[in-house]
């Protein structure tokens, strides 16, 4: 007699169903950065007197495509890890012989293996830009640093948005409308000629250290000194 599959296993299977497209995307995304961006940094130092200058440079200006890749791909796999349970109005989710706390882990856990795809895709693609011969001799790789912090920035937007996403749309209204509200308190300060900088603070308590989005900011350079 065969042995039915675990919930969380088939719960693995749906978001897998659901997600692959996303998880394929980005996987090739995150493959794809470190080789660009050591293709970029080669050709700045090919035209520049002081090499390893524009070579680490141009590595570093790839910060913003690490942490767009990696913040998008947890934004995603998160919203789409509830889209199904919102459209059938979590009939799903109420019918299993499971409390509801257990079902949200198996579900929370199942996205979290997933992520593990991209993360991967990112240290390949590491890898192989390390082992290049345009990277100047002077100068040290770091893929798995740089995968390490991949996978950690992945895994802060996944369990944010895994937590807005799970709850109702009033409450990613409410999410919205504080953000709005920041926008539009900025924009009648600025009017008022007032040198109070609201984003700013905001966005000093948000991506600074220990900021919960701090991981986000910084330098993520897989070629460095």
């Amino acid at each position: 007699m065969s042995q039915r599959p675990s919930q969380w296993r088939v719960l693995l299977e749906t978001q897998w169903t659901w997600t692959r497209g996303i998880l394929l995307l980005g996987s090739i995304v995150a493959f794809t950065v470190p080789l660009v961006s050591l293709e970029t940094a080669a050709g700045a130092a090919d035209a520049a007197s002081a090499k390893e200058v524009a070579f680490i440079g141009t590595m570093q200006a790839w910060s913003i495509g690490y942490a767009l890749t990696a913040a998008g791909i947890g934004l995603l796999i998160a919203i789409a890890a509830w889209s199904y349970d919102h459209r059938l109005r979590h009939v799903y989710a109420l019918s299993l012989p499971i409390a509801r706390w257990r079902y949200v882990l198996q579900r929370y856990t199942a996205g979290l293996a997933l992520l593990a795809l991209p993360t991967l895709a990112l240290l390949a693609g590491a890898e192989l830009a390390a082992h290049s011969a345009a990277v100047p001799a002077t100068l040290h790789a770091y893929p798995l640093a740089l995968t390490l912090r991949f996978a950690f920035a992945t895994l802060v937007a996944y369990s944010i948005f895994f937590g807005i996403s799970s709850a109702t749309a009033r409450t990613a209204g409410y999410v919205l409308g504080v953000i709005a509200l920041i926008i539009i308190a900025q924009v009648v300060l600025s009017s008022a000629g007032s040198g109070v900088n609201v984003i700013g603070r905001v966005s000093d308590i948000v991506f600074a250290t220990p900021g919960v989005l701090a991981v986000f900011s910084g330098r993520w350079t897989l070629i460095d000194v």
